[in-house]
């Protein structure tokens, strides 16, 4: 069983960005459900507890803008880290003056959008007795409401990348769109989300807690946006390998 919240997010920039755009930065028409899962679990979240998105509202006309970034041309090597997480020395730094490069980003500006959300409890908490407790997932949502209200969160939330942090407020509903957004628009192929499964073979992640390894899969929807909503599909529905 899911509990629903509707939380209200906006910001002066957002950049949900493309995979298949390697080397330029550039954003999805609207804010991927992923990263909407973010922001709700940046406010609150449990071990045992998944947020499950249903659909983003956009309530502002989609407008783009060009801006130049800083970036490193490199990453830490996952080896690297395995051999840290093993016990053994190793380097996890890198000289950000030795690889500092400019890229051009073509991101959203203005954004305005809300998100429709269900909580679901995968692991009941249990009380003292040993005994799963009674109504979990109405426990979860009034910590999220109360947190919410007061503007608390674990980190703060950001528009799909941390120099473009976002704000929040809950909301009973959602205004209507903006008259250009009205009727249907197909915005193509958008990532849902990654799915996260056990396999030994290419791909593969460590996950610390299981001492198991695990392949992440990217999943993908065709994204459609009707009078300004856009539904999510759930995640199992979807999910593929080529």
């Amino acid at each position: 069983m899911g509990y629903g919240v509707k939380l209200r997010v906006w910001g002066e920039y957002a950049s949900f960005n493309r995979p298949e755009m390697k080397v330029e930065r550039v954003s999805y028409d609207v804010m991927t459900p992923s990263a909407a899962r973010g922001i709700l679990e940046a406010i609150h979240w449990k071990p045992g507890t998944r947020w499950v998105v249903d659909a983003i509202h956009v309530l502002n006309p989609i407008r783009f803008t060009h801006v130049r970034r800083n970036e490193i041309s490199g990453k830490i090597p996952s080896k690297n880290a395995l051999t840290a997480m093993n016990g053994r020395p190793s380097d996890l730094g890198i000289a950000v003056e030795e690889h500092r490069q400019q890229r051009a980003a073509m991101v959203l500006k203005d954004v305005n959008y809300g998100i429709e959300a269900r909580l679901l409890v995968l692991r009941p908490d249990v009380g003292a007795d040993g005994r799963p407790l009674e109504s979990p997932e109405a426990k979860h949502l009034e910590a999220f409401k109360r947190r919410a209200s007061r503007g608390q969160c674990f980190h703060h939330p950001y528009l799909g990348t941390r120099e473009f942090p976002a704000s929040f407020e809950l909301a009973e509903d959602f205004p209507s769109c903006p008259p250009e957004l009205r009727g249907r628009h197909d915005l193509g192929i958008m990532l849902l989300d990654v799915v996260y499964e056990p396999d030994a073979k290419n791909g593969t992640i460590i996950d610390s807690n299981q001492g198991s390894r695990l392949t992440a899969t990217p999943v993908f929807f065709e994204a459609v946006m009707q009078d300004g909503v856009v539904r999510i599909p759930p995640v199992q529905d979807k999910r593929s390998r080529s």
